[in-house]
This record gives structure tokens, sequence and C-alpha cells, in this order.
């Protein structure tokens, strides 16, 4: 979220004190993330800084009990939720939970070159994940895979939209111009995605814990040039390829060319053989879900301020030369191999 809500701060000192008793000096809006359910804090107690978010909406709670289960766990990547008084993993607030974090000074992979070292980290970081044995109370409630189609027929419904209304508002309108243009790619990308999800759900594969959102903004250094995946708020048991769509699939990072992306990360990841079709298909539903999510919050409403037009821009930003749709094909058309 770009523009702080309208929300009373005050309540967020109450609550801080009353369930982590952590008296504020100090508390500060930040405009980060593209998530509009989700606006973030930087809070001062005495010396310590804390990072605070706040979640509307649907909440998912394996969104916190698995950050904090593989920090125990001791994969030093991950930065744990604070445990209240209570020792619950976050706070009710006025219709928003509360969850705090130790605060880490950092940039993220959106700002930094990452450097051989860096992808052989992440790629080593995430096979510890994704070889992490849940205990079966946690696993019960993180969702799990169905390969369904609700963001291809949203995305469809969203295309009808956009070709027979007209729209005053510019971030709208600019939305509908882009939908009407690239509709034929689109609705392409909407039966690969339908047709390579069809196969896997038909496969009986093996399902690993993901985080399913590893862009370059999720995965940020510290001033000592550690790696943290942050930004648990959708964790999955599903297929690995969920996870590994992200190396090599023009999400963001800098530095490298996709396949070397995807050859040092497989480095440190370790001997394993890739689904490379699904890997496609996870990188063509990203795409789907993105345009459709932005044409939701843009087209059938007029709230976000400064979201808006950073919405427009991720979303005309699928279609750029080696962007992410140029990598989903890539990964249809068997270009990548590394890995296996």
């Amino acid at each position: 979220m770009l523009e702080k809500p309208a929300f009373d701060e005050r309540l967020i000192h109450t609550c801080l004190r009353d369930n982590y008793d952590l008296p504020l000096s100090q508390l500060t809006f930040l405009p980060l993330g593209a998530d509009p359910n989700t606006a973030v804090y930087r809070a001062v107690s005495g010396s310590a800084a804390y990072f605070v978010k706040l979640r509307s909406g649907n909440f998912d709670e394996s969104a916190v009990a698995v950050p904090r289960f593989l920090s125990d766990l001791g994969i030093r990547e991950i930065i744990p939720p604070r445990r209240t008084a209570a020792g619950h993993l976050w706070a009710e607030l006025e219709g928003y939970r509360l969850i705090l974090y130790p605060f880490v000074e950092s940039r993220d992979a959106y700002q930094v070159e990452w450097t051989v070292a860096l992808w052989r980290g992440f790629g080593a970081a995430l096979r510890r994940i994704h070889d992490a044995a849940l205990p079966p109370a946690l696993a019960g409630f993180v969702r799990r895979e169905t390969f369904a189609p609700r963001w291809r027929g949203r995305l469809a419904e969203l295309l009808d939209l956009a070709a027979a209304a007209e729209f005053d508002d510019p971030a709208a309108a600019a939305m509908a111009a882009l939908l009407n243009r690239r509709r034929r790619e689109i609705q392409e990308l909407i039966d690969h995605a339908g047709r390579l999800g069809e196969g896997l759900r038909s496969k009986s594969g093996h399902f690993v814990l993901c985080h399913s959102d590893l862009h370059a903004g999720n995965l940020v250094l510290d001033a000592d040039g550690r790696l943290f995946i942050v930004d648990w708020d959708q964790p999955i048991l599903a297929p690995r390829e969920r996870d590994l769509m992200y190396p090599g699939g023009a999400q963001g990072f800098r530095g490298h060319a996709p396949a070397d992306e995807e050859r040092l990360f497989y480095d440190g990841y370790g001997p394993v053989a890739v689904d490379w079709p699904a890997v496609a298909y996870y990188r063509c539903e990203r795409v789907v879900e993105d345009l459709a999510v932005f044409a939701e919050q843009l087209l059938l409403s007029e709230e976000g301020g400064e979201d808006r037009p950073q919405a427009v821009r991720y979303a005309r930003s699928n279609f750029e030369p080696g962007g992410p749709i140029e990598r989903a094909y890539a990964a249809l058309a068997g270009e990548a191999n590394h890995g296996e």
C-alpha cells in the first residue's frame, strides 16, 4: 500500500502497548508493496525498532505460523513474527490483524544487483524450506494446490468488461486499453494455463511447502548483506515448481540473464528433476492472476490513490520484451533445462 490508510494511529500505539508491552516513541508509515489490503509501519520502542504489518480482509493463519516454524527450525533466512504477551502470533485491531516483526534495515532485489553468492544462497535456503516437514497440525491448515481455474475465469470476465464499458478514471481507462490491445495474447495465455493446469491436476506429484510469491521484492538484504525471504502471506503445499518458476522468470532480479539466474540458483538448490511444463504453468498462471487482480482493482473500484497508476505499470510490465510472458513461453518451449 502506497498511501497511508485512513486509520487512527493511536490505536496502533495502544495495541502494541497492551498486547506486546511496547510503549512507542515513534510510528512511521512506510509506502511499500502492491497489496492494497496491507499497510506497514516502522515502530520504535526504547532503542529497538519493529516492523508492523496491518492486514485487512481475509487472513490466513499459516502466513504467520509457517515462518515462525521455519525460523524455529533454524532457517536463518526467515524473519519470524514476534509473539504477543499471551503467546499469539498476531493481535486483533479494529478489523485488522496486527503482526509484529523485528525491523531489518534492508534493500530488496529490485534495488540490488544479485551476485553469484546470493543466487546460490537463495537456492540453498529454498531447498531447506522445500525439504522441511511440517507437523501435521500445521500442515492441516496450510492451503493445498488445486490448479483451480478461478483467475482464468475472472480475467476472461474482465476482458469482456474492458471491451464493453467506458472508464473516466485515467488508471481504469489505461488498464482497459491494455486489456483490449492485448486481448488475443491474454486469451492465448489463459488457454495455455488451462491446458497445463489440467495436465498437472491429473498427475499425482509430490507436494512441498512453497512460499508462492518469490519475486524480487520479497528477497531482501540487510546492511551486512545477509539474505532474508519475507512476506509469507500465501504459503501453500504444491509442486516445488510453484517456487522454481521465479529464477529465470523475469521477476525483477537484476544482474544476470535468465539462463544464468537459473544456473546459479540450481548450483545452490542442488540436483532436482524440474518439471518444466509445471514451471510454464505457474509462470502463465502468475501473469493471469496479476492481470486479473490489477483489473479488478482498477475497473471495479476508484479506490487506491497512488496504488492505481502503479498497478497499471505492473500490468504493462508483463508484456515487455524479456518479461514474464516471454519467460513463460520459454519454459513451455523447453528452453530452460537447468537443474536436471
